[in-house]
């Protein structure tokens, strides 16, 4: 049995190729992987003793040449096939293995990759004889498959070839939306709505799994990346409706997500998910058992449980975005500075300890990232409550202390953020009352005064930021 193996992403293949070695398999490999497996102590055939050809241009061909891809093409049951193998002294393979350069994370001319996707493409195309391995995840399930039958199945060689022609449409889709500079969606606000992304493709990331990304999908995306990013330490947000509903810090990330989900589990239903830590197996099986419509994560530990649901859009990856803000009106464009810096707390009544003072940094964060008018109510570097989008804020207060109620959260020694001043005293005075200790707001209002003193009365505390933080 003959194995090619040319992969830029080299997690896992030196057990990968050493395992087949040591069923008896010949490994052939091209320049980097080659040298990689060599590294190993394993035995490699290089590519060029096959071409009789070093790699040419610069790398831009090195994989090109009869003798690799009629190896890889040629036909088992055909005898004009193996005829031409025969006169050419062309030997064929069983396997072919091949991730592709990072296109989607580092667009350019340069990391157009030609050899790889014609490798996979050949491999899948043959899948009758060839299996395609183009992800370093599958590299468990073939081994596995080869130790219990000592070959491939076809069944399973075909699924192989769907998987990479899925890789390579998504690569090939990647580089044509680079060149045209837009992303078609698969609708807007509505379905009958069509929509694009202008803007680089890879600030997204890549898409490992699930249905195509919808306009809602990507201003949900962006509303969680954008908070994630100003979370220190294991931190999971979930956004709906581009409002976050739940966000936590945690020791871990599992935390982190527990924390989240709890803060209001009705709301984050079908909502969007973005961790700043890798899924762990443990994770992902929490996160199969929730309607998910995408997840954002740096990395999976296993990938498997979570593609058994077809509709979840799994992301790898991907950017918070930052530059300009820009957003229609009246047929041109609003453009704006990013809302971004951290501010200074001014005690203004009360005290403060230092869990205190953590949670309302916190919860002044995600206060920034809510629609307004905002209120966000959090605990233990949790959210237990958010009032979002109202027009009255007295109003946003109520709703967040409902929320919180609703969830079972305690309010008994919370905090509460609001991203501009309070105009009357009443907002505050429903918090205290339900048992918030502390306050952050920007301050300002011709009635500071009278908001400062419903605080002191009560035995809170009241801290000033001197910034005000519109969300619209």
């Amino acid at each position: 049995m003959r194995a090619l193996i040319s992969v830029y992403d080299k997690a896992g293949v030196a057990d990968f190729a050493g395992r087949l070695a040591g069923l008896g398999w010949e490994i052939v490999a091209s320049g980097g992987t080659a040298a990689h497996l060599e590294e190993h102590g394993i035995e490699v055939t290089r590519v060029e003793s096959l071409t009789g050809f070093a790699e040419l241009l610069g790398h831009r061909v090195v994989t090109l040449h009869p003798a690799v891809h009629g190896g890889i093409l040629a036909r088992r049951d055909l005898e004009r096939d193996l005829a031409d193998l025969e006169a050419h002294g062309i030997e064929p393979f069983d396997l072919v293995c091949v991730n592709l350069y990072p296109f989607d994370r580092e667009p350019s001319v340069e990391l157009i990759d030609i050899g790889g996707p014609s490798l996979i493409r050949g491999a899948a195309k043959n899948y009758e004889h060839v299996a395609a391995v183009s992800s370093p995840e599958q590299y468990g399930d073939m081994l596995a498959e080869i130790d219990r039958e000592g070959s491939i199945s076809l069944e399973t060689r075909r699924r192989l070839a769907a998987d990479a022609f899925a890789m390579t449409a998504r690569y090939e889709q990647s580089i044509a939306q680079w060149f045209a500079g837009r992303l078609e969606l698969a609708y807007g606000e509505n379905p009958h709505q069509q929509a694009w992304f202008a803007g680089d493709p890879a600030a997204i990331g890549e898409q490992l799994h699930g249905k195509a990304l919808s306009y809602n999908n990507l201003n949900d995306l962006s509303a969680a990346r954008g908070l994630l990013a100003e979370l220190a330490g294991p931190a999971c947000v979930i956004v709906k409706h581009a409002n976050p509903c739940g966000a936590a810090l945690g020791a871990t990330i599992e935390d982190a997500y527990a924390a989240a989900l709890a803060s209001d589990p009705v709301s984050a239903y079908g909502g969007v998910v973005a961790l700043n830590h890798p899924v762990s197996a443990t994770l992902a099986g929490r996160l199969a058992e929730q309607f998910v419509e995408v997840l954002s994560a740096p990395g999976y530990e296993d990938i498997s449980t979570l593609q058994t649901k077809p509709s979840l859009r799994i992301l790898r990856g991907g950017e918070a975005g930052s530059g300009l803000h820009y957003r229609s009106a009246l047929g041109g464009l609003l453009v704006q500075e990013p809302d971004v810096g951290s501010d200074e707390l001014e005690l203004v009544c009360g005290e403060l300890s230092d869990d205190d003072r953590a949670d309302l940094l916190f919860a002044w964060t995600v206060c920034k990232h809510v629609t307004s008018n905002a209120i966000v109510l959090a605990k233990a570097g949790r959210t237990i409550g958010i009032g979002a989008g109202q027009m009255s804020r007295v109003d946003a207060v109520r709703i967040a202390l409902e929320k919180a109620r609703e969830h079972g959260h305690e309010l008994a020694g919370a905090v509460m953020a609001s991203d501009a001043f309070f105009p009357f005293a009443d907002g505050p005075k429903f918090a205290l009352d339900a048992g918030v200790r502390a306050i952050v707001q920007p301050g300002g209002s011709k009635r500071d005064d009278e908001v400062i003193e419903a605080v002191r009365e009560a035995g809170a505390a009241m801290v000033f930021t001197g910034r005000r933080h519109f969300r619209h």
